[in-house]
């Protein structure tokens, strides 16, 4: 027994192995017999963990590459992640554009990176396990338990993250868009994967979670329609209001500080409503995204005055002539 015992382990007649190179360097018997789990495993462990680490970062440095916003200020350049995507930014928001597209960039560069994270490591894991010799089925199926309970305890939290996801991916908005969620209308200032934070006509600031925006109005997409709709009494010249109406119009859009945002003349459509009070003659103007608002005010201030140095009574004027205010 005692010289069965004494027996060099037979590992050490193969070539080239540590168990070889272990007993010829010691002639210890016990670590040439454990030379695989000493040395061997421990290396290619360690040599697996390098090999996940230095890829990940090789990924990570290139999303980031892609994802640089141009540093010039060119509004032209998109970083390099979007370009096989739909951008649908309007050029109106000028500089805003490129906080825009850096938000895009770096939202989908992060889900990239966490992606890539989450898969590079996980493969490493599975080849160490592998390496020291455990069963993965028992880990995997508790695995798959534990995210089922994960999966039901954040639910919401999932749908935000993929709505968030999807809005990036689609361009619904960005930065500088004006949009309505339904909850809440105002001007987008950051777009992130769970949270869409919006600033009204009032500045508040509204927190919207992506998982709970069931549509969206964007005011900011290929272009916006003004309607204006001017009151004039009931005794009051119809086709002469309207002629005047058509030729202020005209006029306005030539202007230089809204031929710019006017896309196609103003269009007078005529009598839109007839109320107690007056009749209305609407007019439209096709401009420019997220301009409507600044369009149908000037319009509306020089139809008035117009109408005024033409003799048109107000409405109120009319139904209350004792007023002399």
């Amino acid at each position: 027994m005692n010289q069965l015992l004494s027996e060099p382990p037979s590992c050490i007649q193969e070539e080239g192995t540590w168990c070889q190179q272990i007993w010829q360097l010691t002639g210890n018997e016990w670590l040439a017999g454990s030379a695989n789990w000493l040395i061997a495993k421990p290396l290619t462990i360690l040599l697996i963990a390098v090999v996940a680490f230095f890829v990940r970062l090789a990924i990570r440095k290139l999303i980031d590459r892609t994802t640089r916003a141009p540093e010039d200020g060119d509004t032209k350049k998109t970083p390099a992640l979007l370009k096989p995507l739909r951008e649908k930014a309007p050029e109106l928001v000028g500089p805003a554009v490129i906080e825009r597209r850096r938000q895009r960039a770096k939202t989908i560069g992060s889900v990239l990176k966490s992606i890539t994270t989450v898969v590079v490591y996980s493969i490493a894991v599975v080849l160490i396990l592998g390496e020291l010799g455990i069963n993965l089925a028992p880990i995997i199926a508790s695995a798959g338990i534990v995210g089922v309970a994960v999966g039901f305890g954040a639910q919401n939290l999932v749908r935000d993250f993929l709505s968030g996801i999807f809005m990036m991916l689609e361009d619904q908005y960005g930065v500088g868009d004006v949009v309505d969620v339904g909850e809440a209308t105002g001007t987008v200032e950051a777009v992130g994967l769970r949270i869409t934070t919006l600033r009204d006509l009032n500045g508040t600031v509204w927190y919207v979670r992506n998982g709970e925006v069931l549509r969206v109005g964007n005011f900011s997409q290929g272009f916006a329609v003004g309607v204006v709709d001017i009151p004039v009494s009931y005794d009051a010249d119809l086709t002469r209001a309207t002629a005047l109406l058509s030729e202020v119009v005209a006029d306005s859009a030539e202007r230089e500080d809204l031929a710019a945002d006017i896309l196609e003349p103003p269009s007078v459509l005529g009598v839109e409503s007839v109320t107690p009070e007056a009749v209305h003659l609407r007019l439209t103007v096709k401009v420019r995204p997220g301009r409507q608002w600044a369009v149908q005010r000037a319009l509306r201030a020089d139809a008035m005055a117009a109408f005024e140095r033409a003799g048109f009574q107000p409405p109120l004027k009319r139904l209350f002539p004792g007023n002399n205010a």
